[in-house]
């Protein structure tokens, strides 16, 4: 893990020079959204969720994202199918279980696909991620009740239980394998104001783990990358409205040097 944030700047480039094709199966708040932030990076957003045409997109894929946060029965079974295609071929899979502990739904469907699919990266806030560590924990809405910190001793147990990595998101990051911890201090306050920047970071994650075999590396470096992305936003907007687009454009224009310069990635 030495050198994190040069890492993070050649997988960049790796996405830049690469544009894989990244599969969404997510929530219908955040597609035009998440597909841009996609699209700046230099990756190929896709956004397939019907039950008879995920298998063959996912074929095809770099990395599968799945999003549960407009969830129903039929999208369930879509993820599901298109997890066990991305794991018989070895595809990266990156879960956002957005609202888990909220509701029934939400928290089985997100055991559900952890159970029946190889994830490889779940990113979630610190509520999400308790609630998938407990059968009796619940939280309000889809916002983060608890902090990063609650959240680290149940993160390093699940990533070691599971055999995925977890990136719980909050102020300062906190990504695990269950053996390796890093916390990542880029980001901006401006951000939790506009919705799907979190599941804009989890697009991210996913492109990154097309191009970067070690799934702690991508995450990390995709957090990073964006949250330098929001901190340089900042610097032009005025409040969240024009933030959005000045988002946009940093994505697009950070280059190599920046992110090396810029990232904040700490080894615990």
């Amino acid at each position: 893990m030495s050198n994190l944030a040069e890492r993070t700047a050649q997988n960049l480039l790796q996405i830049r020079e690469n544009k894989p094709l990244i599969h969404n199966i997510t929530n219908f708040v955040v597609m035009s959204f998440t597909a841009n932030v996609l699209l700046a990076a230099g990756a190929s957003p896709v956004m397939a969720h019907a039950e008879n045409e995920v298998e063959e997109m996912a074929s095809y894929a770099g990395s599968l994202v799945l999003n549960i946060g407009t969830l129903t029965d039929n999208w369930v079974a879509s993820m599901v199918k298109a997890g066990k295609k991305a794991t018989s071929l070895q595809t990266p899979i990156v879960l956002d279980p957005v609202g888990a502990g909220a509701t029934n739904l939400r928290t089985n469907a997100a055991k559900q696909i952890i159970k029946e699919t190889g994830v490889t990266i779940i990113r979630g806030n610190s509520s999400e991620i308790l609630s998938l560590g407990s059968s009796d924990f619940s939280t309000k809405g889809v916002d983060a009740t608890h902090g990063v910190d609650e959240a680290a001793a149940t993160g390093g147990r699940l990533a070691k239980e599971l055999g995925s990595t977890l990136a719980i998101t909050g102020p300062v990051d906190l990504i695990t394998d269950g053996e390796r911890e890093v916390r990542v201090e880029n980001g901006h306050s401006l951000m939790p104001y506009v919705t799907g920047t979190g599941c804009s970071a989890t697009a991210l994650i996913g492109a990154f783990a097309a191009v970067e075999k070690d799934p702690l590396a991508a995450a990390a470096g995709a957090l990073a990358y964006f949250g330098l992305a929001g901190e340089k936003a900042a610097e032009k907007a005025e409040g969240p409205g024009s933030f959005v687009p000045a988002l946009i454009d940093a994505l697009y224009t950070i280059t190599v040097d920046d992110l090396i310069r810029g990232c904040r990635i700490i080894e615990a």
